[in-house]
């Protein structure tokens, strides 16, 4: 089973190609929680998978998380795949990638840095206070796509000060709120400057920080311009794996789209003879 390693600002996957592969779909969930085990095998937040599109898109893209539940969509993975399918020639400079919870169109800026439409905001709630051992935090709720892929948005004035260590029994308590029926991830923000934010995510399916969440991003600045704290054009969001830039697009007060750039890192490309997923297959 051939393999690439790519990261988008630290948020990392391996990716295969099912067009070559041909792998039943049942068996993903397995391969994502094998693989992206960082101790114990290849190691990444999750596992994109190409497959044919059934539309008019240059190819599908599957996402699963680290511990084998599939997600609806992932920004920095959808940056990634754009490029792995530039390269792969199964598109051109303009990619059309099916995804479940909608269809993204990626550029390529250059050939590291690419950019995508984020599928579109689906649930906005500005004001959606939630409770944490006996704390009211203000948070904010965003969907994007259809079905929609869940985040939250919880200001925390002085986060260049927290660690994660600090943060992740908030971010855990939050992920899995009551309140929510399917989970979130948690972006938690510090406005720095004008058009500056720092942010970091704890992500569902992880069930922990990462480096990076593109969708994360995007609702976080979506929020931001709604309230009139950041312009909403080329937004500089500073995340732990490095920059994003987001820019949103407004027509007549409504989204028109939700715009993602950045970098993309090819890491490695090989092949799998991990043994133990070896053995798991048989098995299946």
């Amino acid at each position: 089973m051939k393999f690439c390693k790519m990261n988008g600002a630290g948020n990392d996957f391996i990716i295969l190609n099912n067009l070559e592969e041909r792998l039943p779909w049942d068996r993903f969930p397995d391969i994502a929680r094998v693989l992206c085990h960082r101790h114990l095998s290849i190691g990444a937040d999750g596992l994109m998978v190409v497959e044919r599109a059934t539309g008019d898109c240059d190819f599908k893209m599957l996402f699963y998380n680290s511990d084998g539940s599939q997600g609806e969509m992932c920004g920095n993975g959808a940056r990634c795949i754009c490029r792995y399918g530039y390269e792969a020639g199964l598109s051109g400079e303009t990619q059309r990638v099916e995804s479940p919870s909608g269809t993204v169109v990626g550029w390529r800026v250059d050939r590291r840095n690419y950019r995508i439409r984020l599928t579109d905001p689906t649930v906005i709630e500005p004001d959606f206070p939630l409770e944490v051992d006996g704390t009211v935090y203000p948070c904010a709720y965003v969907e994007l796509g259809t079905p929609g892929l869940p985040h939250l948005v919880v200001e925390i004035p002085d986060l260049e000060r927290r660690t994660m260590e600090d943060l992740r029994p908030l971010g855990a308590a939050l992920r899995a709120h009551p309140k929510l029926t399917k989970g979130a991830n948690v972006n938690f923000f510090q406005i720095t400057g004008p058009d500056q934010v720092l942010e970091l995510t704890y992500e569902r399916g992880v069930e922990d920080f990462t480096y990076a969440c593109g969708t994360g991003t995007g609702s976080l600045v979506l929020i931001l311009a709604g309230r009139g704290r950041v312009s909403g054009e080329d937004v500089r969001v500073k995340v732990p794996g490095g920059l994003l830039r987001l820019t949103v697009d407004r027509d007549c007060g409504g989204v028109k789209g939700l715009y993602l750039t950045g970098p993309t890192n090819v890491v490695c490309r090989g092949e799998v003879t991990d043994e133990e997923l070896d053995a798991a297959m048989r098995g299946m």
